[in-house]
């Protein structure tokens, strides 16, 4: 299996971030895409991206086999938000593994939620997704969205062996017209793809990052 460079990795913290300032969009006003509702925040800042990271999704839309979509699940991450959920897990591994030191402990909490400070979803680039199919049921992917590695046994790797073949071809078929369209995945998680972020510019190779980590002007405000 090739080696899965995590986030947390020093690499991508040096990719180098030229932020365009392109504006958050709201995916649900501003598109075609499905919302499923399971991560509605009282801002509405789950259903946010930056507008080229949108444009690519309605992209990759059009990429799918007739009878199939996209279902948006969740976009933007305010960094506070963000910092709570990576400390939580961080939490959680320090309980599981008391003789870890602490950079141990950051990268097995990279595998599931991003360091706040490098972090794709507070750029506005990531967006966490899966497929239904022409009745809006969602397609087996072997383990649901946001599944950890733990609760998973591995299965929320993207090219996990634990998986049915019906669930990997959907990985499969997910994964063609998401990477078509010029999005990245990171292989800890068959659901969350990015684009422009640092974690995008690694792996694509591309001199820095198009968007760095913002907040909302109402996150400004609070």
């Amino acid at each position: 299996m090739t080696e899965i460079i995590l986030m947390s990795d020093p690499k991508v913290a040096a990719v180098p971030v030229h932020d365009v300032d392109e504006p958050l969009v709201d995916v649900r006003s501003d598109s075609p895409l499905l919302v499923d509702a399971r991560k509605t925040d009282a801002t509405g800042a789950f259903a946010q991206l930056r507008a080229g990271v949108l444009d690519r999704l309605v992209k990759a839309q059009s990429l799918l086999p007739n009878g199939l979509r996209l279902l948006f699940v969740e976009g933007y991450r305010p960094p506070s938000l963000q910092r709570a959920y990576f400390e939580q897990y961080a939490a959680e591994m320090r309980a599981l593994h008391p003789d870890w030191d602490a950079e141990r402990i950051r990268a097995a909490a990279s595998r599931y939620v991003s360091p706040p400070e490098i972090a794709p979803h507070s750029a506005g680039a990531a967006v966490d997704l899966t497929l239904v199919d022409a009745d809006g049921r969602e397609l087996d992917f072997g383990t649901p969205v946001n599944a950890s590695p733990e609760e998973s046994s591995g299965a929320c790797y993207t090219g996990a062996g634990n998986i049915t073949p019906e669930a990997h071809a959907h990985r499969e078929t997910l994964g063609a017209a998401l990477t078509a369209a010029g999005l990245v995945n990171y292989p800890t998680e068959w659901w969350h793809w990015s684009y422009g972020d640092r974690y995008w510019a690694l792996m694509t190779g591309a001199p820095a990052a198009l968007y760095g980590p913002r907040e909302r002007e109402d996150e400004d405000r609070a």
